[in-house]
Formats: C-alpha cells, structure tokens, sequence
C-alpha cells in the first residue's frame, strides 16, 4: 500500500507541478535570450558594435547577481506563489519596454533592470521543488523542468525569427514586435501563478488527506536526516566553501549557455542566411539536448552519481566549443552547436541536485541563491568577451576559445569538490567512536 501511495503522489504532485514551472522557465528564458535574435537587425539599426551589444547583453546578470539572494530570502519567507507571480510582472514589464530602446545607455539600463526583476525566479524555482520532491527524485524532476530552456530555443528560435520579418508593420522595427509580443505571456502567467501555484504541501487541497500526510511526513523526515549534517542558518549558506566551489563550477557553464542564447544566432547569420532561416536552423541542436539531458539526469539518479555526469557533460560542451571555432560550414557549425547544447543542458539537473545534499532550511535558499547569482555571472563575462574578441579579431574564434576554458576550469572545480567531499566524510567516519 505504501509503495503505490508513494507512486500515486509523486505522479500527481509531477503532473501539477512541472509542466506549469517548466513553462514559466520557458517564458523566463526566452525574455532572456531573445536579444540574441534582436541583434540580428537590431544591432544596424542602433548602431550596437559587438562591444556595445556584448556588454549589454551580459549586463543583465549584474542585476541578477545584486539582487539574487535577497529575492530568494524573500521567497522563502513570504511563499513561492506571491514571489514568483511578483518576479514575472516584473519582468514582463521591463522586457517590453526593452521595444523603446533608443541607444546604448537605455539598453544598457533596461538589461540591469530585466537581470533584478528577474533575480531569484530560477533559483526560487529549485527551492520550490525541493519542498515538494524526495532528493532521490530530484535530479530528474529538475532536468525535465530545466529542458524548458532548450525548448525555449526549438520553439523560441523560429517565432523571433518570424516576429522579425513584421518589420514596418504599425511603424516599428521587427526587433520591437518580437519584445513586445514576447512579453505577453510573462504578465498573463504571472497572474495565473497566483491561482495555481501552492507554496507548500501543507497546503495542497488537490491531494486526498492520506496523500498529503505521506508527502509531509516524508519531507519532514528528510529534512530531520539531514538536520545532524546540513547547514540551516542563512550566513553558514552564504559561507559555505563547497557553495563557493558549485559557484564557480555554475560560473563556466553559465557562460556556456549563455554563449548559445545570445551570440549562436549571429555565428549562424554569418553564412548569409535570413533571419528566418537563423531561427529555424538555430532550434535543432536544442531538440537532441532536450532528449539527452533528460536521459542523463535519469542516469545521476539511478546510479546515485553526480560529479562525473557534470564533469563529462562540461568537456563535451568544451569540445563543442573548439569545434565551432574551427567549423567552416554551416552542417559542421550546427554540428558543434550540437554537442555544446547537449553538454550544456545535462551538467546543470546533476549540478542542481547538489547544494540541497548539505543545505537546508533558509540555507538553501540562501546557498542555492548564491550559487545562481555568482555562476550567472558566467552570463556576463561569456557574451561580453566574445564581443570583445570579436572587435578585436573580428572572428568569434576566440572568444570560443576564451569560453570552452571557463568550461574546463567547472570539470576541475567538480573534482577537487568531490575530492574534498570524501575527505570530509573520510576523517567524519574515523572520528566516530569504534563500536
């Protein structure tokens, strides 16, 4: 009875919960990137040097970063439902507004205020699952709601390109309809979050009584398992050198990612493609990294395994990387897009389900918070140095190269962290008393 009680709560709270915050993260990440598609005509228009764009892009994750910890502090106290619905209005304003753009200054100033609007969505989100799912089906539930980002870009891709071909429609540019009408959903969900969402299984009428006692006891009695050994208090969070360490290691594949979002629709425009050609070109490698990702979060949970499934999901984006810098064709480009988006995407649900292995309570929110607003800083200095680069060489080779090192650097940081790991558990057990 218990093992199909089990099976039954898990496939409802799955079936309530992760398609609709695995469309929020959707939307979320399409507000993002989309100004990777709006370079496309946007750039000429205004005059944006790959500098200038670089920089403006990336600016984004300085206001994440500022306002990361505190947005998820605040989560954790006031409930996911206000928070998250908050975050989204927020952000839907600011990313429409981003249609009025007139030089670098205000794109400059509305990219911050999209990055602090924004702070504390995705890291709110993980702190979200992690009140509903046991750890040992974390891993997973987390890469099916982190392919939303990759979806993001299959589905995402060809209608920015199509929005872009409304050009002079009404007066205003193509790149301004795919703002404005992009930022729709965001303000009509944020509503609807305030309907739907439930902050906490407590609260959850739509499960039957002895349902919801199941979930409850059983997340109770996680949290006492790790009460011995977790960290709880905001600061031992905030200090933790293995949050310091996942930071650093989040730091390289954010850049990778966000190398993909923002610039891979100007590495594939430079074969003379249209714009709606880019879009359509640009969603494919997102749809093998969808199936892989997924395939290798389920592999991490089955076989218990987190550090070699980031650290080989890295090296392939890193290889990836050097081989888009090399490609000549646009089939080798896409090829090489490929391989980055699938190691991109499946480092991140393995890299996820480690902070909550030793952190709880306002620790994890606070300890997941940081560990998303320094390694999105990634975000920042990965498009910003491939514009710069880019001046410089005027090739993306380099920076390319500049971002498959960061990517290096996350595989090392993850082992000398599982190193030190079982250091520490190591000298724990000797210090034991001996039965």
């Amino acid at each position: 009875m218990s093992a199909e009680l089990e099976t039954r709560v898990l496939r409802k709270i799955t079936m309530r919960i992760v398609p609709f915050v695995m469309l929020l993260y959707f939307v979320a990440f399409i507000d993002r990137v989309n100004i990777g598609f709006a370079a496309l005509t946007m750039n000429k228009d205004l005059g944006f040097s790959p500098t200038v764009f670089g920089f403006g892009a990336g600016i984004f994750f300085l206001g994440y970063f500022l306002f990361e910890v505190p947005s998820n502090l605040v989560l954790d106290k006031v409930g996911a439902r206000i928070w998250i619905a908050r975050v989204m209005i927020t952000w839907g304003l600011i990313s429409g507004a981003m249609a009025f753009v007139q030089g670098s200054t205000s794109f400059y100033v509305l990219r911050f205020l999209l990055g602090a609007a924004e702070a504390g969505f995705f890291p709110g989100i993980i702190l979200y699952l992690s009140y509903w799912f046991p750890s040992q089906q974390r891993a997973a539930v987390t890469a099916i709601f982190m392919a939303a980002a990759p979806l993001s870009t299959v589905l995402g891709s060809p209608v920015s390109g199509a929005l872009l071909e409304m050009h002079g429609l009404l007066g205003l540019s193509g790149w301004q309809w795919m703002f404005i009408v992009e930022a729709v959903p965001a303000l009509i969900l944020g509503v609807v979050v305030l309907f739907y969402m439930t902050d906490r299984p407590e609260k959850a009428k739509w499960l039957s009584d002895d349902e919801r006692n199941w979930l409850v006891t059983t997340m109770n009695a996680e949290s006492a398992k790790k009460a011995g050994t977790a960290s709880h208090s905001v600061w031992r969070g905030l200090a933790d050198l293995r949050v310091i360490a996942l930071s650093l290691v989040y730091f390289g594949t954010s850049a990778g990612l966000y190398t993909l979002g923002i610039w891979a629709p100007q590495i594939i425009k430079e074969f003379g493609l249209s714009s709606l050609q880019v879009g359509f070109l640009n969603a494919l490698p997102g749809i093998v990294a969808i199936v892989a990702m997924v395939l290798w979060a389920r592999h991490s949970d089955r076989s218990g395994e987190r550090t070699w499934h980031v650290v080989g999901a890295c090296m392939l984006a890193c290889l990836g990387l050097v081989l888009a810098g090399f490609a000549g064709t646009v089939l080798a480009v896409l090829l090489a897009l490929t391989l980055v988006n699938i190691g991109i995407s499946s480092a991140k649900p393995p890299l996820w389900s480690m902070p909550t292995m030793f952190l709880s309570g306002s620790a994890a929110a606070a300890g997941i918070a940081t560990i998303n607003s320094i390694g999105n800083l990634g975000g920042f200095v990965g498009p910003a140095m491939i514009g710069w680069i880019k001046d410089l060489t005027g090739s993306f080779q380099g920076g390319l190269f500049f971002v498959a090192g960061l990517l290096v650097l996350s595989a090392v940081l993850t082992l000398v962290l599982a190193r030190s790991q079982r250091t520490s558990a190591a000298t724990a057990a000797g210090a034991l008393p001996q039965r």
